[in-house]
Protein backbone atom coordinates (compact mmCIF):
# COMPACT_ATOMS: atom_id res chain seq x y z
CA UNK A 1 0.00 0.00 0.00
CA UNK A 2 1.24 3.49 -0.84
CA UNK A 3 1.35 5.71 2.22
CA UNK A 4 0.40 8.68 0.01
CA UNK A 5 -1.39 8.45 -3.34
CA UNK A 6 -1.94 11.58 -5.42
CA UNK A 7 -4.04 11.21 -8.56
CA UNK A 8 -4.61 13.84 -11.27
CA UNK A 9 -4.16 16.82 -8.96
CA UNK A 10 -4.92 20.01 -10.86
CA UNK A 11 -4.70 23.70 -9.94
CA UNK A 12 -5.05 26.52 -12.44
CA UNK A 13 -3.83 30.05 -11.91
CA UNK A 14 -3.81 32.91 -14.38
CA UNK A 15 -0.19 32.29 -15.34
CA UNK A 16 0.44 28.73 -14.09
CA UNK A 17 -1.14 25.30 -14.37
CA UNK A 18 -0.53 22.36 -12.08
CA UNK A 19 -1.44 19.76 -14.66
CA UNK A 20 -2.86 16.38 -13.56
CA UNK A 21 -0.11 15.67 -11.04
CA UNK A 22 0.05 12.02 -9.96
CA UNK A 23 2.58 10.23 -7.75
CA UNK A 24 2.82 7.86 -4.80
CA UNK A 25 5.13 7.34 -1.83
CA UNK A 26 6.62 4.08 -0.64
CA UNK A 27 6.30 3.48 3.07
CA UNK A 28 9.57 3.70 5.01
CA UNK A 29 11.42 5.46 2.18
CA UNK A 30 12.88 8.93 1.68
CA UNK A 31 11.60 10.66 -1.45
CA UNK A 32 13.02 13.89 -2.83
CA UNK A 33 10.76 16.34 -4.67
CA UNK A 34 12.73 18.31 -7.26
CA UNK A 35 12.14 20.96 -9.90
CA UNK A 36 13.18 24.52 -10.56
CA UNK A 37 11.61 27.57 -8.89
CA UNK A 38 8.02 27.99 -10.03
CA UNK A 39 7.67 24.40 -11.27
CA UNK A 40 4.86 23.65 -8.81
CA UNK A 41 6.53 21.99 -5.82
CA UNK A 42 5.08 24.22 -3.08
CA UNK A 43 1.67 24.37 -4.77
CA UNK A 44 1.58 20.58 -4.86
CA UNK A 45 2.59 20.17 -1.22
CA UNK A 46 0.11 22.79 -0.01
CA UNK A 47 -2.65 21.17 -2.08
CA UNK A 48 -2.16 17.87 -0.25
CA UNK A 49 -3.48 19.40 2.98
CA UNK A 50 -5.96 21.89 1.54
CA UNK A 51 -3.84 24.99 2.15
CA UNK A 52 -4.30 25.47 -1.59
CA UNK A 53 -7.66 24.27 -2.88
CA UNK A 54 -7.09 22.16 -6.01
CA UNK A 55 -9.45 22.36 -8.97
CA UNK A 56 -9.45 18.60 -9.46
CA UNK A 57 -7.89 15.29 -8.50
CA UNK A 58 -7.74 13.20 -5.34
CA UNK A 59 -5.37 12.72 -2.41
CA UNK A 60 -5.26 9.65 -0.17
CA UNK A 61 -3.11 9.16 2.92
CA UNK A 62 -2.74 5.64 4.35
CA UNK A 63 -5.37 4.45 1.86
CA UNK A 64 -7.96 6.99 3.07
CA UNK A 65 -9.30 10.10 1.29
CA UNK A 66 -8.02 13.28 2.91
CA UNK A 67 -11.32 15.17 2.77
CA UNK A 68 -13.26 12.65 4.87
CA UNK A 69 -10.42 11.70 7.23
CA UNK A 70 -8.70 15.03 7.78
CA UNK A 71 -8.35 14.87 11.58
CA UNK A 72 -6.87 11.35 11.63
CA UNK A 73 -4.51 12.10 8.74
CA UNK A 74 -3.22 15.30 10.36
CA UNK A 75 -2.47 13.33 13.54
CA UNK A 76 -0.47 10.79 11.53
CA UNK A 77 1.46 13.30 9.44
CA UNK A 78 3.81 16.21 9.98
CA UNK A 79 3.92 19.07 7.48
CA UNK A 80 6.83 21.48 7.79
CA UNK A 81 6.67 24.61 5.69
CA UNK A 82 10.07 26.18 6.24
CA UNK A 83 11.12 27.49 9.64
CA UNK A 84 9.21 27.84 12.89
CA UNK A 85 8.33 31.54 12.95
CA UNK A 86 5.24 31.52 15.14
CA UNK A 87 5.50 32.74 18.76
CA UNK A 88 9.03 33.91 18.00
CA UNK A 89 9.32 35.58 21.40
CA UNK A 90 8.05 32.65 23.48
CA UNK A 91 10.22 29.93 24.97
CA UNK A 92 10.16 26.53 23.31
CA UNK A 93 8.77 25.01 26.49
CA UNK A 94 5.76 27.36 26.33
CA UNK A 95 5.12 26.62 22.64
CA UNK A 96 5.22 22.91 23.36
CA UNK A 97 2.68 23.28 26.20
CA UNK A 98 0.32 25.12 23.83
CA UNK A 99 0.79 22.52 21.07
CA UNK A 100 0.25 19.35 23.13
CA UNK A 101 -3.52 19.63 23.72
CA UNK A 102 -4.23 19.71 19.97
CA UNK A 103 -3.10 16.08 19.63
CA UNK A 104 -4.76 13.22 21.46
CA UNK A 105 -1.80 11.05 20.43
CA UNK A 106 0.81 13.31 22.05
CA UNK A 107 3.57 11.30 23.76
CA UNK A 108 5.68 13.11 26.38
CA UNK A 109 8.26 10.32 26.35
CA UNK A 110 8.67 10.69 22.59
CA UNK A 111 9.08 14.45 22.92
CA UNK A 112 11.73 13.94 25.58
CA UNK A 113 13.51 11.43 23.34
CA UNK A 114 13.63 13.70 20.30
CA UNK A 115 14.44 16.82 22.33
CA UNK A 116 17.48 15.02 23.65
CA UNK A 117 18.36 13.56 20.23
CA UNK A 118 18.19 17.03 18.63
CA UNK A 119 19.87 18.81 21.58
CA UNK A 120 16.98 21.26 22.00
CA UNK A 121 17.20 23.92 24.71
CA UNK A 122 13.71 24.35 26.16
CA UNK A 123 14.57 27.80 27.50
CA UNK A 124 15.41 29.25 24.11
CA UNK A 125 12.97 31.13 21.88
CA UNK A 126 12.51 30.44 18.12
CA UNK A 127 14.05 33.85 17.45
CA UNK A 128 17.21 32.61 19.16
CA UNK A 129 17.47 29.36 17.20
CA UNK A 130 19.55 28.75 14.10
CA UNK A 131 17.73 27.71 10.93
CA UNK A 132 18.79 24.11 11.48
CA UNK A 133 17.55 24.05 15.08
CA UNK A 134 14.19 25.46 13.98
CA UNK A 135 13.78 22.53 11.61
CA UNK A 136 14.77 20.10 14.39
CA UNK A 137 12.20 21.62 16.74
CA UNK A 138 9.49 21.28 14.09
CA UNK A 139 10.48 17.64 13.63
CA UNK A 140 10.35 17.04 17.40
CA UNK A 141 6.80 18.42 17.58
CA UNK A 142 5.64 16.32 14.62
CA UNK A 143 7.23 13.12 15.87
CA UNK A 144 5.84 13.59 19.39
CA UNK A 145 2.27 13.25 18.18
CA UNK A 146 3.11 10.05 16.33
CA UNK A 147 3.61 11.32 12.78
CA UNK A 148 4.32 8.39 10.47
CA UNK A 149 4.75 10.57 7.37
CA UNK A 150 6.83 13.76 7.30
CA UNK A 151 6.41 16.23 4.43
CA UNK A 152 8.97 19.03 4.40
CA UNK A 153 9.28 22.02 2.08
CA UNK A 154 12.94 23.00 1.56
CA UNK A 155 14.12 21.85 5.03
CA UNK A 156 17.84 22.20 4.21
CA UNK A 157 17.60 25.56 2.45
CA UNK A 158 19.96 28.15 3.92
CA UNK A 159 21.79 25.69 6.15
CA UNK A 160 25.57 25.48 6.26
CA UNK A 161 27.11 22.22 4.96
CA UNK A 162 27.61 20.74 8.44
CA UNK A 163 24.02 21.49 9.54
CA UNK A 164 22.68 20.03 6.30
CA UNK A 165 24.77 16.90 6.78
CA UNK A 166 23.53 16.55 10.35
CA UNK A 167 19.90 16.93 9.27
CA UNK A 168 20.32 14.32 6.53
CA UNK A 169 21.67 11.90 9.13
CA UNK A 170 18.52 12.52 11.17
CA UNK A 171 16.37 11.80 8.11
CA UNK A 172 18.19 8.51 7.67
CA UNK A 173 17.66 7.61 11.34
CA UNK A 174 13.94 8.41 11.08
CA UNK A 175 13.64 6.26 7.97
CA UNK A 176 15.26 3.36 9.81
CA UNK A 177 12.63 3.84 12.54
CA UNK A 178 9.99 3.22 9.87
CA UNK A 179 9.03 6.83 9.14
CA UNK A 180 8.32 7.97 5.57
CA UNK A 181 9.75 11.28 4.35
CA UNK A 182 8.98 13.51 1.39
CA UNK A 183 11.00 16.70 1.08
CA UNK A 184 11.43 19.28 -1.62
CA UNK A 185 14.88 20.68 -2.29
CA UNK A 186 17.08 22.42 -4.83
CA UNK A 187 20.19 20.85 -3.33
CA UNK A 188 20.41 17.67 -5.37
CA UNK A 189 23.58 16.52 -3.60
CA UNK A 190 21.43 16.09 -0.47
CA UNK A 191 19.25 13.63 -2.35
CA UNK A 192 22.27 11.73 -3.65
CA UNK A 193 23.20 11.32 -0.01
CA UNK A 194 19.92 10.10 1.47
CA UNK A 195 16.99 9.64 -0.96
CA UNK A 196 15.61 6.33 -2.19
CA UNK A 197 13.20 7.82 -4.72
CA UNK A 198 12.60 11.12 -6.47
CA UNK A 199 9.64 12.96 -7.94
CA UNK A 200 10.61 15.45 -10.65
CA UNK A 201 8.16 18.20 -11.61
CA UNK A 202 8.66 20.47 -14.62
CA UNK A 203 6.29 23.27 -15.60
CA UNK A 204 3.51 21.85 -13.47
CA UNK A 205 3.79 18.26 -14.73
CA UNK A 206 5.44 15.21 -13.17
CA UNK A 207 8.09 13.91 -15.55
CA UNK A 208 9.49 11.19 -13.27
CA UNK A 209 8.37 9.33 -10.15
CA UNK A 210 10.48 6.40 -9.04
CA UNK A 211 13.84 5.06 -7.95
CA UNK A 212 16.55 7.72 -7.91
CA UNK A 213 19.43 5.47 -8.92
CA UNK A 214 17.41 4.06 -11.82
CA UNK A 215 16.81 7.61 -13.00
CA UNK A 216 20.45 8.71 -12.89
CA UNK A 217 21.55 5.42 -14.46
CA UNK A 218 19.34 6.20 -17.43
CA UNK A 219 21.47 9.15 -18.58
CA UNK A 220 25.04 9.95 -19.58
CA UNK A 221 26.94 13.23 -20.09
CA UNK A 222 28.67 13.89 -23.41
CA UNK A 223 31.44 16.53 -23.46
CA UNK A 224 32.85 18.25 -26.57
CA UNK A 225 34.90 21.32 -27.52
CA UNK A 226 32.64 23.13 -30.00
CA UNK A 227 28.85 23.48 -30.11
CA UNK A 228 28.74 22.03 -33.62
CA UNK A 229 31.41 19.38 -33.12
CA UNK A 230 29.10 16.52 -32.23
CA UNK A 231 25.77 16.95 -34.00
CA UNK A 232 23.39 14.38 -32.62
CA UNK A 233 19.61 14.60 -32.68
CA UNK A 234 19.42 12.68 -29.42
CA UNK A 235 21.50 15.11 -27.34
CA UNK A 236 19.54 16.90 -24.64
CA UNK A 237 20.06 20.48 -23.42
CA UNK A 238 23.58 21.35 -24.62
CA UNK A 239 25.18 23.91 -22.30
CA UNK A 240 28.43 25.86 -22.22
CA UNK A 241 31.00 24.75 -19.65
CA UNK A 242 34.20 26.42 -18.44
CA UNK A 243 35.98 24.63 -21.27
CA UNK A 244 33.80 23.50 -24.17
CA UNK A 245 30.25 22.16 -24.01
CA UNK A 246 28.29 19.33 -22.46
CA UNK A 247 24.99 17.65 -23.24
CA UNK A 248 22.87 14.84 -21.90
CA UNK A 249 22.08 11.62 -23.72
CA UNK A 250 19.90 8.71 -22.66
CA UNK A 251 21.88 5.60 -21.83
CA UNK A 252 19.87 3.60 -24.36
CA UNK A 253 21.01 5.95 -27.14
CA UNK A 254 24.74 5.54 -26.44
CA UNK A 255 26.65 3.67 -29.14
CA UNK A 256 30.27 2.53 -29.42
CA UNK A 257 31.37 5.84 -30.93
CA UNK A 258 29.90 8.00 -28.17
CA UNK A 259 32.35 9.03 -25.47
CA UNK A 260 30.44 9.77 -22.30
CA UNK A 261 30.43 9.49 -18.53
CA UNK A 262 27.94 8.94 -15.71
CA UNK A 263 25.58 11.84 -14.94
CA UNK A 264 24.78 13.28 -11.53
CA UNK A 265 21.23 14.23 -10.61
CA UNK A 266 22.18 17.92 -10.78
CA UNK A 267 23.62 17.54 -14.28
CA UNK A 268 20.47 15.76 -15.43
CA UNK A 269 18.32 18.59 -14.11
CA UNK A 270 20.50 21.29 -15.65
CA UNK A 271 20.33 19.75 -19.10
CA UNK A 272 16.67 18.76 -18.99
CA UNK A 273 15.65 22.25 -17.90
CA UNK A 274 17.55 23.64 -20.91
CA UNK A 275 15.97 21.14 -23.28
CA UNK A 276 13.31 23.54 -24.55
CA UNK A 277 15.96 26.13 -25.45
CA UNK A 278 18.02 23.85 -27.69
Amino acid sequence: MSILEVCNLRKEYRSFLLDDVSFSLEEGKITGFIGRNGAGKSTTLKSLFGFVRPDGGSVEFFGKPFKSNEDEIKRRTGFLLGEVNYYAGKKISAITRVTKPFFSTWDDAAYEKYSKMFSLDENKKPSELSAGMKVKYSLALALSHGAELLILDEPTSGLDPFSRDELLEIFGDLCREGKTLLFSTHITSDLMRCADNIIYIKKGRIIYDGDMNAYTDGYRVVEFDEANELPHEKLIGARREKSGYSALIRAEDVDEKTQCRAATLEEIMLHIEREDKT
